[in-house]
């Protein structure tokens, strides 16, 4: 039953998509487009370590920076979020990984560092078909076509990203972390990451492996930060929905420990996936992939900011409404959203877990049941004996 429902938004929202394709088909299926770039590069994992790169272009002009800025997207439907990705027409060439010089990719590294949407004219091998590529970690886009030419008209860089492109000493994970603390927004410095522009050894990293390997960054440089703070005094439970999420947040009064549990139904039946960590951090790519990185960055993000350290647990319930995966941004997103509420002050831990699981279709002794923040709580570390 749940299922259907799911099958049923995603069909709907596919319905209208093709129905808009109908009508303006045109601009999607033709051999060339002129629009302005968000600005936006894709660069793909097919084929690695020769991938498909380049541009992404809407057959608009004017300001299109919303349809490439996930930061900016609170509030909006799924529907109205699928919309904006699917108007986006990706030109691709294949490039070897190694390859981050060469007048096409200097172009994407220019659009790349720009500080604004960019006027952009592809002329493709043949036309593109209208298709549509859905793959869960990264945002959805539009149909795909092979470049044979491209031209973009330049506006200016933003400045802090032309500085670290041009150091060509410093180490990628710095830049990226230069780049955070300079206010740059993550989706910014996740393009620049895939792009080929940051670190002494630069070559291009499929988007999506970017995506996780910016929050990783990002949360290992703030977990850091946060040990040196004294524990939280009380447990607080923030919560937030969107796009068919819900995410509960637990802090408790713990040395910094942090575990992320999920739970999806998938034709009615409901699965688990979860990941956790102490200090050390985690030494495997976690079961739950980028979703687990995205949301420890937006928690660790509020601590650093509150200048406090904390056990931390996540819930996510991922209801059927959210029928078409739009990309691990929402989770990042959701999360630093949440911690934006006024949170309820809670006595003991058991408690909180009881009040974080109240909006959920899911029991907080099902939540742990399938989660080790139970066992990890009961391991006396060396930290509690001094």
């Amino acid at each position: 039953m749940l299922h259907s429902g799911s099958q049923d938004i995603r069909n709907s929202i596919l319905a209208k998509w093709h129905e808009s394709l109908s009508k303006y088909g045109n601009l999607f299926s033709s051999d060339s487009i002129s629009g302005t770039s968000p600005p936006s590069v894709f660069v793909g994992s097919y084929n690695y370590p020769k991938v498909f790169v380049g541009p992404m272009v809407p057959p608009i002009h004017g300001n299109t920076s919303l349809l490439d800025s996930p930061e900016n997207w609170k509030g909006k439907s799924l529907e109205e979020i699928i919309n904006f990705r699917l108007n986006l027409v990706r030109g691709t060439q294949k490039i070897a990984i190694d390859q981050t010089e060469g007048r096409y990719i200097e172009n994407l590294q220019e659009i790349t560092m720009s500080s604004k949407p960019i006027d952009s004219d592809l002329i493709f091998q043949k036309s593109t078909t209208p298709k549509i590529s859905l793959d869960g970690e990264s945002a959805p886009f539009g149909p795909v076509g092979e470049i044979k030419s491209a031209k973009f008209s330049y506006t200016s860089s933003v400045k802090s990203i032309e500085k670290i492109f041009y150091d060509k000493d410093l180490k990628a994970q710095d830049a990226v972390l230069k780049l955070y603390n300079s206010g740059i927004e993550i989706s910014k410095i996740q393009k620049c990451f895939s792009i080929g522009m940051l670190g002494q050894k630069r070559k291009l990293v499929p988007t999506k492996w970017s995506i996780t390997a910016t929050d990783d960054i990002i949360s290992k440089y703030l977990t850091d930060e946060i040990l040196d703070y004294a524990l939280i005094d009380t447990c607080k439970v923030f919560s937030y929905t969107h796009l068919g999420n819900i995410f509960s947040v637990v802090l408790f009064p713990h040395r910094w420990i942090y575990e992320m549990i999920e739970a999806w139904y998938s034709n009615g039946v409901l699965g688990f996936g979860s990941d956790s960590e102490d200090a050390r951090g985690i030494d495997h790519p976690p079961a739950i992939a980028g979703a687990y990185f995205a949301a420890k960055l937006g928690v660790l993000e509020y601590l650093n900011k509150q200048k406090i350290q904390a056990g931390v647990i996540i819930l996510r319930e991922i209801r059927p409404e959210y029928a078409i995966p739009v990309g691990v941004w929402q989770v990042r997103e959701g999360i630093r959203e949440a911690m934006k509420q006024n949170p309820t002050i809670s006595e003991t831990f058991d408690s909180a877990l009881r009040i974080a699981s109240q909006k959920m279709s899911i029991s907080n002794s099902e939540w742990l049941s399938h989660g080790e923040i139970s066992n990890m709580l009961r391991q006396k570390t060396m930290y509690d004996f001094f």
